[in-house]
């Protein structure tokens, strides 16, 4: 016997048939609680108060007050996503599968029922109710991570590169609005000589051949900016339709960080050469000149041998003041960096 609890609503006029569907019931579940109904006032009284709550419904298509197709759709309003089991003594094949379409979960003859008939087409139907519940759930949460994502996410056609569906941070960071987008497809937000490019990895997704790690990728906005943007990408099947979603990190700020960092360690090496090379030419022959101070003659010229220290000690005074420049403007840089690492 099945252990786990169950609560059902059977919707019955026929006490005869109440009475053995009930029997046929405790048959295969232990932990059967049933609520018998008569007529579609009191299902309707039943399914509407908040207190209860069911998990699947037996309804007879022959009840007093309300019968047929509109029964079904009028329980079927009330029930929701619980699911529900059609029984009836007519053997119309035709009905059967239009009630189907109604949204049924099964249809069943009273003529051919037996305890395990029964009990299959609950369970089976309560099985496929609570799944159809966790990919509802599923597509909810999906949704949800999706639009309030505060990073530009779009969803597009594999096939087409049309724009499906995008959120609000895309909206508000490539400058169109939702319904420019959804006319609109993946060419048309990156700038001409990269649209080759784009084609090209289109072409390796669709045969499989590219993973769906981080990749960079240049876009334009609508008012012309040019912006670099990291793109995390997955393959989804979207209302039967295959397409990709993708996460585009805007990564503008941070290469232009990278690169100026880059020229700063430039400058820095251009600075350590000086300091290394370029400074000992002068303060070599300074040292050369002061250390020949003491042998020379008469007759050589003061005056010409003093032009040649200071000339040497203003070359080395140039070279100094390069350097100090070019070193402030790195330090200045440097707290440009600092304030900027702050903001991040």
């Amino acid at each position: 016997m099945d252990q786990e609890g169950y609560h059902l609503l059977l919707v019955e006029d026929n006490l005869g048939d109440v009475f053995l569907i009930e029997e046929y019931l405790h048959e295969k579940i232990l932990n059967l609680k049933l609520t018998v109904t008569n007529t579609f006032g009191e299902a309707q009284e039943k399914l509407t108060d908040g207190n209860l709550h069911f998990d699947g419904i037996i309804l007879d298509l022959t009840l007093p007050d309300l019968q047929g197709e509109a029964l079904i759709l009028e329980i079927k309003e009330l029930a929701g996503d619980t699911s529900i089991v059609v029984l009836t003594g007519y053997s119309n094949i035709e009905f059967g599968m239009k009630s189907l379409s109604l949204g049924v979960s099964d249809y069943l003859l009273k003529d051919e029922l037996s305890p395990t008939s029964l009990y299959k087409s609950i369970i089976y139907s309560i099985g496929r109710s609570r799944i159809s519940k966790q990919l509802k759930h599923s597509e909810l949460k999906y949704k949800e991570l999706f639009h309030l994502s505060p990073q530009p996410m779009y969803l597009y056609n594999l096939s087409t590169l049309a724009f499906m569906d995008v959120n609000k941070a895309a909206i508000d960071h490539y400058g169109y609005s939702k319904e420019e987008f959804l006319q609109m497809d993946l060419t048309q937000i990156r700038p001409e000589l990269e649209v080759p490019r784009l084609k090209r990895m289109i072409s390796s997704i669709r045969s499989g051949k590219v993973n769906n790690g981080p990749r960079i990728f240049t876009h334009q906005k609508k008012n012309g900016e040019i912006i670099t943007v990291e793109i995390k990408s997955s393959q989804i099947d979207h209302e039967g339709v295959k397409a990709e979603v993708v996460l585009a990190n805007d990564i503008t700020e941070r290469m232009q960080y990278i690169k100026a960092i880059e020229d700063q360690n430039k400058r820095l090496q251009e600075i350590a050469w000086m300091q290394s090379h370029v400074v000992r030419a002068p303060l070599a022959r300074l040292m050369s000149l002061v250390m020949a101070e003491e042998t020379l003659e008469e007759d050589f010229g003061k005056v010409n041998y003093r032009k040649m220290i200071m000339d040497s000690a203003e070359e080395l005074d140039d070279i100094i003041r390069d350097i100090v420049k070019k070193t402030d403007k790195v330090s200045l840089e440097a707290k440009k960096k600092e304030k900027y690492d702050q903001s991040s």
